[in-house]
């Protein structure tokens, strides 16, 4: 039977399914889990990244999250879309083949806009393969040397398009920064035990993934984060059925783990703050659930991409936050996008103090408003 959601109770199950609030079925102890739960995270920006681990994590700092980056946890690839994501690693070389093989279908017309060839991408594939021999890790600087050594032009964004190219390819994959510096390594050497799944298989499990840790979601929201073809995508979900159920929001059918779908969590007026760059809104095209359309430019300026970091109130973005880190502490200036009384910013600087605390630093606030 399907059941009839209002939006409060779709958000208290998207919210618990993105691991925002309590989960029946698991409490993470760790990165690997996170991690695993998704599928894949967005992680295109690294201190993102990790905000979105710690906001998962209670009691953790940024230091767990990089020691657990470091042991391996999770690796950072480009497997949809173009984008960097933080994934399993014995998932990313299938996930690779499934998504991230959709975006190379653009690769040639990039290449000729930068005036690079097939041929050099190739090569470029084979210098990074051999530089990167013997578990070893080099940072993207030494990367660019070593492409520029063999004669292959980096300049302007030719770099940056061979890098990705060659993660996708599934030759390298991006390692944990050594300091500031972004490091690759072989895909091989740093996540030498890959699962192997037929492509059916890979569907099903890539569907159940999207679906637990961001349900209530339709087949197109699916489609959108994969970046795969709707025909695909239903695909998917039509294999991992047992595991999933059906509810419906606004009249609209949506998928739900099957684990989830008798809970009615009361609704909780709760307050977190969350990176810009998280699952919370970059894992859906429609946002509406959770951002009101009159705040999309706030959220999203000059609708370029770049996301703002958001403090969320029972499941509604409610105002943005940008953090300064100085070497003594680290200074939040919040700007709400609603009315907040005295007693509410007094939760949102509670909210912005465990952030804090995740990078080892006291909380310096400035509100705009």
């Amino acid at each position: 039977m399907t059941r009839e959601l209002t939006t409060p109770e779709a958000l208290d199950l998207r919210m618990t399914s993105l691991l925002l609030r309590p989960h029946p079925s698991i409490r993470p102890g760790g990165v690997a889990e996170v991690v695993q739960w998704f599928g894949a995270m967005q992680a295109q920006d690294l201190a993102s990244g990790l905000w979105s681990l710690g906001a998962r994590l209670p009691g953790q700092s940024v230091a767990d999250v990089q020691a657990a980056l470091e042991r391996r946890e999770a690796l950072r690839t480009w497997p949809m879309r173009g984008t960097v994501h933080l994934v399993p690693p014995a998932d990313a070389r299938w996930m690779l083949e499934l998504t991230g093989v959709r975006s190379l279908a653009g690769a040639a017309t990039r290449r000729a806009q930068l005036g690079l060839s097939e041929a050099d991408a190739d090569r470029a594939v084979d210098v990074l393969g051999t530089a990167l021999a013997g578990g070893g890790r080099l940072t993207r600087a030494q990367c660019l040397a070593a492409l520029r050594e063999a004669g292959i032009g980096t300049d302007g964004q030719r770099g940056y398009h061979l890098l990705w190219y060659a993660s996708v390819r599934g030759v390298t994959c991006v390692a944990p920064n050594l300091g500031t510096e972004q490091t690759f390594a072989l895909l091989d050497e740093w996540a030498p035990e890959s699962r192997q799944l037929e492509r059916d298989e890979a569907l099903a499990l890539l569907a159940h993934r999207y679906v637990r840790g961001h349900g209530p979601v339709t087949a197109r929201e699916f489609a959108g984060w994969t970046g795969l073809t709707l025909t695909d995508a239903r695909r998917g979900l039509a294999a991992a059925d047992d595991l999933l159920s059906t509810v419906r929001v606004d009249d609209e059918p949506m998928h739900v783990d099957a684990a989830l779908a008798d809970t009615a969590p009361p609704p909780l007026d709760d307050m977190i703050v969350l990176p810009g760059f998280d699952e919370y809104l970059l894992g859906y095209r429609d946002r509406s659930l959770m951002l009101d359309p009159a705040h999309q430019a706030a959220v999203v300026p000059g609708n370029n991409g770049i996301f703002q970091a958001t403090v969320v109130r029972s499941g509604r973005v409610v105002g943005v936050w940008k953090r300064t880190v100085g070497r003594t502490a680290v200074t939040v200036t919040v700007q709400p996008l609603t009315t907040l009384d005295a007693a509410a910013r007094a939760r949102v600087e509670q909210a912005l103090g465990r952030y804090a605390d995740f990078l080892g630093l006291p909380p310096r606030f400035d509100w705009l408003t």
